[in-house]
Parts: C-alpha cells; structure tokens; sequence
C-alpha cells in the first residue's frame, strides 16, 4: 500500500463528484491548507444523492428518507461548523405497515403487536432459530435471515422487506454487509416485551437525529460549498474518460487536466469502462448489481394526521404496496413545506432493477394510491404537489462474489492513483451513509498527503462498531 506523500510533493489531486465523498475530500484539503485541487460535477449544484430540490408549490424534497447522524466526531464537528443552531433535534420512531396497523420497528422486538397466528408462526420459528444454531457461517442474505429470524418472520417481513428495498431475491445477496445495517434477534428481549405488551423501540445508530431547519438535506452540502474556495469547483462539468497511464482527465467539452491522484465517485460498474488501459479488468463491471429508486413527494393541506404526528418513516413489506419506505417529511422540519402548520408532506420511496422493473409513467398514481390504500392519506386528502424523481441509482447491492471483484479493480485503479470511493464509487452498502461517504472522503485526502490507513473502507465493522 502507498505510503502517501508529503503535501509539497502531493502534486495535483482531481476529484470527480460533488456529493458527500468528494466534498469531505475538498473540505480536508481545504483544512489542511493545501490548494493543488479541483473538484469536477457534472450537475450544476452539489449533493449528489443527498441533494434536495424545491418544487414549483413550494414544497421541499430529499432524494429519499435521510438520516443525519454519524460515526465520528470528525463528521459531527463539520456539521456543528456548518449548521450553527439552525438543527432540529429528533428522537426516531420507526415503524412498520403490515396485518392493517403500525408495529413499532424493530418487528421482532414487537411481533406483541402481531394477529395471533402470525404471532406464534414468528415466534416458533425464532425458537426453532435458536435450537438448531448456525450451522455454517451464512453463505447468503437468505441464509443470515433464515439463521437469525427463523421461518416466521422471514416469511411474514424479512424476505418481503427485503425484495422490495433491493429489486432483487435475498438469495442472490452477500451476507458479509450485514454488520449493524440490519437489527438481529434477542429472545429474552422479545419474550420480555410479549408478557408485558410492551413496544420496544431502542435499536440502531440512529436512535436521535438530528435535521436542517431549512433547505432539506441538501443544506448540509450547500453549506459545506459555500465554505470551500468558489475556484476550485467546477459545476456542470461531465468527466468523460481518463488516460489512467498518462493520469490527464479529459473532459467532455474538449479541455483535458493532467493529475497526480484522481478520487472518484463515479459508479464503480461504470469507472472502468471510462479507464483507457484497465485490460481485461473491465469485464468485471457486468457482476455489478444495484437498484435504481423512484422518490415520490405528496405534499398536502392540512394538518399532519394524529396517527403520523411523531412518526419519522414507515417500512412497507407487504407487496401490493409499491413503495417500501415512507417518511413523513415534514416531521422533520416545519420548513420542508411552504405553509408550516397549514400542509405537511410525505416521501415514498419505490425501487427498480432488471428484475423488478417498475413504470416511471405510472409510479406517482400507484404511489397516491398505494397511501390512501394503507390509510396514510384519506381520499379527500387535498393534495397540493406531487414531486417525482428517478435516481438510477439507489442501492449498490452486496451481489454475491462483490468482495471478490472489489479486490481486484480497487488495486488495479490505485496503482494508476484513481482511488474510487463513496457510496457508489466504493460499492460498500456497509458504510454507504452519508457519514461513511464524507469520511471516505476525508480518509482518502489522509491517505494520499499523510500515509494514514483508510479506516471506513478497510474496517466497515471497526468503524460502525463504535464512534470513530
């Protein structure tokens, strides 16, 4: 591994992206007080997938259900230097959709909350879970429910969840991403909570957040822009392909830039197709799996629903619902809508994939449809906007044999100094949060000027284990 340079001897770093992982880059690089950068976004704002937009109504909208919270004091100080008092602090509720009422999430902490017969089909088959043991470590995702959950709630929730959020079979995924990213199962927990009827709330890193006052999510990395010398962004600039042996960028109006390292965001199945000299190594870009996902905006008159007053998001299983996740946006900050107290809002997310595909002409009525079906709207509901996105890419999926391919491009592309990083770029839905993102970022800066190791994407379980 690359012991990295002194910052004199850096030389030229290029960035391609302007999302959380090419902004932590230039925000470090900027802290560290070195200027031989430029960043390269092909859209004409920053944020990437964690952007947001403000409708034609008024209404403000993320790019699907974010979280703010974070791993690492590092990530929490730039937030503080970026956000001054202008958060809005959050205790989550979670909750799942299913048998015609809310259940608190996790499911297995609250299967009290279950129709009997699909409460003792849960619950024998979590018994018979844990009797048998693992066998072997899991080979796939389905193989990790079946081991965890048992029959029952695989059935009734995992599998269901599941195929909706990834666009594809559990079966066909790893089970090495698991890590903290899925809540597993403690039997004296979950049969405490069924003698006393108790809802069980208290899993996960995300237990508090907190949210922009204004501007949505997309405020955060606004914020983080504005902050970095206006020179060094190039906005509405697309990357078009790279002389990995010459290290010259060539960009799509013509100019090119030499570099000395390259981070890039670019989706990690597209990358190697843009490499002039990778050889056989981008024949591997056709193992690469992901989903894309339609993000649909239902702004509303009205007051928030009694049911939906402290509610974040809702996780949807059952399949005659087209969207898996549903947040109530407006929870999040009284300014997401354009009259707070007089409208709310909700974001519904629905993904696709070849296996999976789903009509981007029909996504909103289904999605209108599919709320008032689960009663989150009522059908006098006054609807004052709908918004609809399509993010062709949503979900890099953990496909079966991905850590295998990753060892060999990640290399390949290092020693022609491109360091592929991010949500996309590193192809690690373990660490794929914004938090994650930024601090590849900030690690891969580290990494080049001062030989520091790359924790977040060497470590994944080290660095979601405990606060970095």
């Amino acid at each position: 591994m690359p012991t990295g340079r002194s910052r004199g001897e850096a030389g030229k770093i290029l960035i391609v992206g302007g999302g959380p992982t090419g902004l932590g880059a230039a925000w470090r690089l900027h802290e560290l007080g070195y200027s031989d950068w430029e960043l390269i976004e092909r859209d004409t704002s920053v944020g990437g997938l964690a952007a947001s937009r403000v409708d034609d109504q008024g209404f403000t909208w993320d790019f699907g259900g974010h979280v703010v919270f974070s791993h690492y004091p590092y990530f929490d100080r730039v937030l503080d230097a970026v956000g001054g008092d202008d958060w809005i602090e959050h205790v989550r509720e979670a909750w799942v959709w299913m048998c015609d009422g809310f259940i608190p999430y996790p499911l297995q902490n609250n299967i009290h909350r279950l129709p009997p017969e699909v409460l003792i089909e849960c619950l024998d088959g979590l018994v018979e879970a844990l009797a048998e043991g693992p066998q072997r470590a899991p080979a796939t995702f389905a193989d990790w429910i079946a081991s965890r959950f048992g029959s029952g709630l695989a059935r009734v929730f995992m599998h269901p969840y599941n195929r909706k959020v990834w666009a594809c079979e559990p079966s066909a995924m790893s089970a090495r991403w698991v890590g903290e990213r899925v809540a597993t199962v403690d039997l004296k927990r979950i049969l405490r909570n069924l003698v006393l009827q108790r809802d069980d709330r208290g899993w996960g890193p995300n237990a508090t957040f907190r949210f922009p006052g204004i501007g949505g999510t997309g405020h955060i990395w606004n914020a983080i822009a504005r902050m970095l010398p206006a020179e060094r962004l190039r906005l509405g600039t697309v990357a078009e392909r790279i002389d990995g042996a010459g290290r010259t960028l060539f960009l799509e109006t013509g100019e090119s830039i030499r570099y000395d390292w390259l981070l890039t965001t670019m989706p990690l199945n597209v990358l190697p197709g843009r490499v002039d000299d990778l050889g056989g190594l981008q024949n591997l870009t056709s193992a690469f799996r992901y989903s894309g996902t339609h993000v649909v905006g239902v702004g509303l008159d009205g007051a928030v629903p009694e049911a939906l007053a402290t509610k974040c998001w809702i996780y949807f299983p059952e399949p005659e619902l087209p969207f898996y996740r549903v947040t109530v946006f407006s929870n999040y900050s009284p300014h997401n809508v354009p009259r707070p107290g007089r409208q709310w809002s909700l974001i519904a997310e629905v993904s696709e994939s070849p296996k999976r595909p789903m009509d981007g002409g029909e996504v909103t009525a289904r999605t209108v449809a599919g709320l008032r079906a689960a009663g989150l709207i009522g059908s006098d509901a006054a609807i004052r906007s709908l918004w609809h996105t399509h993010l062709e890419y949503g979900y890099p999926t953990p496909f079966l044999g991905r850590d295998a391919v990753l060892e060999k491009i990640e290399p390949a592309l290092r020693a022609r100094r491109i360091l592929s990083r991010g949500r996309f770029g590193a192809w690690k839905y373990e660490v794929a949060n914004m938090d994650h993102s930024f601090m590849q970022g900030v690690e891969a800066v580290n990494h080049i000027l001062l030989g520091e190791p790359e924790r977040t994407l060497e470590s994944p379980d080290l660095v979601n284990a405990v606060k970095a």
